[in-house]
């Protein structure tokens, strides 16, 4: 009986067999059809197998975005390797912990990454090592392009199973240690099918890609849903407002995905009024709330902006605030897609049926996770029983069974789109000579939506926040770093030492949600 194969590479091949002469990439002025693409990404898995890659094995990419990030991912999926995305912004000790922590066989990495991997590379069990867009020959790298050309094309490839380990994207721990996230290729598949029922997916759409793609939602919400479809992905390095306003009428694009500061961006610039947007269908949001100003003004302009409610863990869909509902509910993440079902439950795992009341959003489905990377504890704790995925967010339903995000149970602080570990700064900063005890929260920024802030108590003098930055500044990413510093006499506790960061939050946050 015939099955069709849900691999990454196995479902981009049959549509390229479909479609091989349509645009399916475009980066700065240069664009690939299906069957050149392909063909690039086939050489690429041939020289990767060449070089050790088998079933199984990690391959990393750290870097910006970049067509070789993308066909890293393919190639991998191509030889039924596991593809790592690692965060650029992450400094050379974090990347150490997770490159080995993954066990990555082979890592690409950027021109402007090597600087991060070239002190440590003594310390990381990584076999073989790629460049893209390298300047010159560098001692010990490969570069990927000359492993492209100089390879054959293959037509002897393994079938992936849906239940293969396709991905392991790595996600702020509350702990303060990374944790890495399984996803298989039948969670990619499924959480693409069911974005495709959701967003209306068109053959002639192209969609602009400017988040970066080590985050899932980057990575796996409009890229494969064009793709499936036949469309063009034109792919920015990094967003920047005017560019992306820019290509908007240069390439006509029709969908975009980002964070609602982007767009709030966007929409700031000196020639937002006069932009010719008329070609763009649809902005998919996700990673914090859109306002309802933001809403109506893309409205105004006929642009439907969508927002979602996602994990890492959920590949990452698991609701969405579909265009017919754009208005009228303005404020909630949705309803649960097609394929995945959610409900809220109170402290002892009980479902909550009244519409308003609060209690911990779950999740289950075909796109969730397996469990975490060579993490059992970490695994067992996330789900229930019957299967249900516990997302750490606080929620409830309204009467028409749309969600509202509340809260986080779990103290993480999300600001510019990107994760952050409260445990994971405190664990650094209370090294600090001038710092007695410290507590990390989240407060409100007018573009970033959270800040880091820290709360210390010190230790004789109280420490400046440069002091602190500048201690940090070595072990923890940029955007990780505090922005404030609130020096208190003492941290409230509960009986069990635990420090109560609800009251903390309460303090020195207003009654109008500014610090």
């Amino acid at each position: 009986m015939f099955e069709p194969e849900l691999s990454v590479t196995g479902w981009f091949a049959a549509r390229t067999r479909r479609s091989p002469g349509r645009k399916a990439l475009t980066f700065e002025g240069r664009s690939w059809t299906y069957s050149e693409l392909l063909d690039r990404v086939d050489r690429l898995a041939d020289g990767l197998r060449t070089g050790g890659v088998g079933v199984g094995d990690r391959v990393g990419y750290v870097g910006t975005n970049h067509p070789a990030l993308l066909e890293t991912f393919l190639a991998s999926s191509r030889l039924g390797a596991v593809f790592v995305p690692l965060n650029f912004r992450l400094t050379s000790t974090e990347l150490t912990y997770i490159i080995n922590d993954a066990g990555i066989h082979t890592l690409v990495t950027d021109r402007d990454r090597r600087s991060s991997i070239d002190p440590v590379r003594d310390q990381l069990a990584v076999r073989r090592y790629l460049g893209v867009e390298l300047d010159e020959p560098a001692a010990g790298w490969g570069d990927i392009i000359d492993l492209i050309e100089g390879s054959p094309v293959s037509t002897e490839w393994s079938r992936i199973a849906a239940d293969d380990l396709a991905l392991i994207m790595y996600t702020s721990g509350t702990t303060g240690k990374p944790k890495g996230v399984m996803l298989t290729h039948g969670n990619l598949w499924w959480n693409v099918t069911n974005l495709m029922h959701l967003f209306e997916v068109r053959a002639d759409d192209v969609t602009l890609a400017t988040s970066p793609l080590f985050h899932i939602a980057g990575l796996n919400v409009t890229i494969p849903t064009t793709w499936r479809m036949g469309g063009e992905v034109v792919l920015h390095r990094s967003f920047d407002p005017q560019r992306c306003l820019d290509d908007i009428e240069r390439y006509r694009v029709s969908t975009l995905f980002g964070a609602p500061t982007m767009f709030q961006m966007m929409s700031a610039l000196p020639g937002f009024a006069a932009a010719d947007t008329s070609s763009v269908r649809m902005i998919i949001c996700g990673g914090a709330p859109v306002p309802e100003s933001l809403v109506r003004l893309y409205h105004d302009r006929g642009i439907t902006m969508l927002n979602g409610y996602g994990l890492t863990e959920t590949s990452p869909s698991c609701c969405f605030l579909t265009a017919e509902h754009a208005i009228t509910k303005v404020g909630s993440v949705g309803q649960p897609p097609l394929y995945s079902e959610l409900r809220v439950v109170d402290d002892d795992g009980h479902e909550v049926r009244q519409p308003g009341a609060l209690g911990e959003v779950c999740v289950r489905g075909p796109n969730v996770t397996p469990g975490y990377w060579r993490n059992p504890t970490a695994t067992a704790a996330a789900f229930d029983q019957e299967g249900w995925f516990y997302t750490g967010d606080v929620g409830y339903l309204d009467q028409d069974g749309f969600l509202y995000i509340a809260d986080r149970k779990k103290d993480v602080i999300v600001t510019g789109g990107e994760n952050v570990a409260s445990a994971e700064v405190e664990n650094v900063l209370i090294a600090h000579p001038s710092v007695f005890d410290i507590a990390v929260i989240g407060t409100p920024h007018d573009r970033w939506r959270e800040t880091v802030t820290a709360v210390v108590v010190p230790r004789g003098s109280a420490p400046t926040l440069e002091d602190l930055r500048s201690f940090a500044g070595a072990s923890l990413a940029r955007y990780k770093l505090p922005t404030r510093i609130i020096v208190v006499d003492n941290l409230p506790r509960n009986p069990s030492g635990k420090v109560i960061k609800v009251e903390l939050r309460a303090q020195f946050i207003d009654a109008d949600g500014l610090p």
